[in-house]
């Protein structure tokens, strides 16, 4: 049976995620950082439902945990078939008014974690003969954002590391893609006022927003396509086209 790690997963997209690998039949882990209360219910939801998923807490930004989390997951699965990138933070504010330490806090999450979990199980994957990785970046990392510089710039480096670590692995057949979501209807988004979010319905050729279920469906193509590798695959409903 084929095996899913999944960073941030107990709530939005990363949850969505979890529920489309479980009906698929993957072994899935749901890592989560600090909100165990989330986390245990996710894990209660899914269990309702006839999954079992495993959860595993670490903060991805911080070497150490992430190194801990993988010897754990090591101790339970011979394998990591693949790697969902999906942990981030997201931050609203004019660059004069950014401090050094919430920069860095977005960097450290949304770069640093993708860094330390890769890093963690490259050579896993490598000794097994392959696996995917897939890394959740934002439209946003494409095309930018006002008012949220550092959350583009740290988005938009996911998406460089991406295409440069495929280059890397590709001869070992590890796939390293990601997934560009849109303006999805999470939490994320939730400091959008009503007139803000219809400006960008109307600016999305498919005028409707997303859900975390498109993003979910997304990462179940990557994680099976064998040919594809390097892609960051727009879930956007064309509004960075």
């Amino acid at each position: 049976m084929k095996t899913v790690l999944i960073t941030g997963g107990t709530k939005g997209i990363g949850k969505a995620v979890a529920l489309e690998f479980l009906k698929r039949g993957y072994e899935v882990v749901i890592n989560y950082h600090s909100d165990e209360r989330t986390a245990l219910a996710t894990q209660e939801e899914f269990n309702m439902l006839g999954y079992c998923p495993v959860l595993l807490r670490a903060d991805v930004s911080d070497e150490n945990q992430v190194n801990q989390m993988f010897e754990e997951f090591f101790g339970i699965y011979e394998k990591l078939d693949v790697l969902i990138n999906n942990a981030g933070v997201s931050l609203v504010r004019v660059l004069q008014d950014t401090s050094s330490d919430e920069w860095n806090r977005v960097f450290g999450v949304n770069v640093k974690g993708v860094f330390h979990c890769c890093r963690a199980v490259a050579d896993k994957m490598i000794g097994n003969g392959g696996g995917s990785i897939i890394n959740i970046s934002s439209v946003w990392g494409e095309v930018g954002a006002s008012c949220e510089v550092a959350y583009s710039a740290s988005k938009g480096a996911v998406i460089a590391f991406t295409k440069a670590l495929a280059k890397e692995l590709a001869p070992s057949k590890v796939r390293v893609n990601c997934v560009s979501p849109g303006v999805i209807d999470t939490s994320m988004n939730s400091n959008l006022t009503g007139d803000e979010m219809e400006q960008l319905i109307e600016s999305i050729p498919l005028l409707r927003i997303g859900y975390p279920e498109d993003v979910a469906q997304a990462c179940a193509y990557l994680a099976e396509a064998d040919y594809v590798t390097g892609e960051v695959l727009s879930v956007g409903g064309g509004f960075a086209k």
